[in-house]
């Protein structure tokens, strides 16, 4: 642990956990990480791919390599979409590199007055699930009134890249509300186990439908599930960004709001916070005891594919007649390694057609933030995703994480294909037991993504 905390005598990093030497080490300089790199294959630049920001890293831990604007333009670059990890036949922990790095980052140099401004502004909302319903008021006028489509024919935001960006990501919000989620939903038949839902931020607010979907899954497959209020955001959209402290803050609520629950796992319906709160250890690696109630409640954390895989189905899945294609979240994949479940799962629906995405598992751009911080690399990358699903001939597209189904809904519209919908696989499934067919589906999509819940 003193390790951790101490710098060589040359190195620019401060002594507030560096990226270790071991794991900087363990880079070999192979390059089987630039062809599943994002950043690389857009622009060919091999500082910005992994291999040459472990190149960077290691510079600036031997001192020879400055901390400046340049260093961090490369390290911001990164989408941590962590595809390297899974290409990487030496086994590198690159998270374990790039969120340090964005820490030391944070702290060191200071961004202009807009950049910080813009960040300022992502941070104080999006982790906030209040303070994101208090802007679905407003945001349900601008589009009902007749001012969004105004907007967006006229190009108004074009002088403003990144408002554009965010405008360009909102989900339909459509009037009324429904039945907040209970505190318990009892499993329907013998149970066979207990599950806490994290509901997340974003996602209880703009994917409620998701929540819903997610609960009434598990409650057929036997499952007693409990829903702990006031949770607050798990902390990833900081803690992937290098604002630890506050990351850090948010993550020691979370495990608070579910150390008094009884349950056999924590499920997790969006990849990006399963990843971070599956790593929560870490976190705490300077304080014994919170590393400990850090570690117990992590190793309860599951997707909620693993934990519907290890059922064996007890309700019967009605015949779906639909080809989907299934778009590997990120931070499901590569992060929590979490592949093949979601497919057998998929499987399971009597009907349904799994088509491969080409390139699958390249990132669409959605990355936390960086589809707002970075729009242009986004777009591209968006876009060529949107392409790749094309070709698949797909009714509809199903993910495992909000920021890429906004994502993907967003490169579809300006692919002029808004006609295609987009799915959480936990929808599918959920329609399956409840006999809803494909054609019920897709004519309520927009329904359901309209958050019909208010939590």
């Amino acid at each position: 642990m003193e390790a951790t905390r101490t710098r060589s005598h040359n190195s620019n990093f401060d002594a507030i956990h560096p990226p270790e030497k071991k794991h900087i080490d363990e880079c070999v300089h192979c390059g089987f990480c630039l062809p599943a790199c994002p950043t690389y294959l857009l622009w060919g630049d091999e500082m910005d791919s992994p291999r040459g920001r472990i190149y960077l890293i290691k510079g600036a831990a031997e001192g020879q390599v400055p901390v400046d604007k340049t260093f961090r333009d490369h390290m911001d670059h990164c989408l941590g979409c962590m595809a390297c990890m899974t290409a990487c036949p030496s086994g590198v922990r690159y998270d374990r590199l790039i969120e340090p790095t964005r820490g030391q980052i944070e702290r060191k140099l200071e961004r202009s007055w807009s950049e910080a401004l813009f960040r300022k502004l992502i941070f104080a909302t999006f982790p906030y699930a209040s303070r994101l319903r208090v802007l679905k008021v407003p945001l349900r006028l601008y589009q009902q009134s007749g001012l969004q489509s105004l907007v967006r024919r006229s190009n108004l935001l074009s002088v403003l890249p990144r408002m554009s960006a965010m405008e360009a990501l909102l989900p339909k919000i459509r009037p009324g509300r429904s039945k907040r989620i209970p505190a318990f939903v009892p499993a329907e038949g013998t149970r066979r186990t207990r599950v806490a839902l994290l509901s997340g931020c974003v996602q209880q607010v703009f994917f409620s439908h998701v929540n819903a979907a997610t609960i009434r899954v598990l409650a057929a497959e036997g499952c007693d599930v409990i829903i702990p209020p006031n949770q607050p955001c798990c902390g990833a959209l900081m803690l992937h960004s290098g604002l630890n402290e506050k990351g850090i803050a948010l993550a020691k609520h979370l495990i608070e709001a579910f150390e008094g629950v009884d349950a056999d796992a924590v499920v997790i319906n969006s990849a990006g916070c399963g990843s971070t709160v599956k790593e929560y250890g870490i976190l705490f690696r300077d304080d014994p005891v919170w590393a400990r109630r850090a570690s117990v409640f992590a190793a309860k954390c599951k997707d909620v594919s693993e934990v519907l895989a290890d059922l064996a189905p007890r309700r019967t899945r009605q015949e779906l007649k639909l080809r989907v294609a299934y778009h590997d979240a990120c931070h499901l994949q590569h992060a929590q390694r979490v592949y093949d479940q979601p497919r057998e799962l998929l499987s399971e629906i009597p009907g349904l057609e799994i088509a491969e995405i080409p390139e699958s598992s390249l990132c669409c751009g959605s990355a936390g933030v960086y589809n707002l911080l970075h729009p242009d690399a986004a777009n591209q990358l968006g876009d060529r995703k949107v392409e790749n699903l094309i070709t698949t001939n797909a009714d509809a597209v199903v993910s495992a994480n909000p920021g890429c189904l906004l994502q993907l809904m967003n490169g579809l519209r300006r692919r002029g294909l808004k006609a295609i919908p987009t799915f959480h696989m936990v929808e599918l499934i959920d329609a399956a037991i409840r006999g809803i067919s494909a054609e019920q589906l897709i004519g309520g999509n927009e329904n359901l993504q309209s958050n019909q819940a208010e939590n």
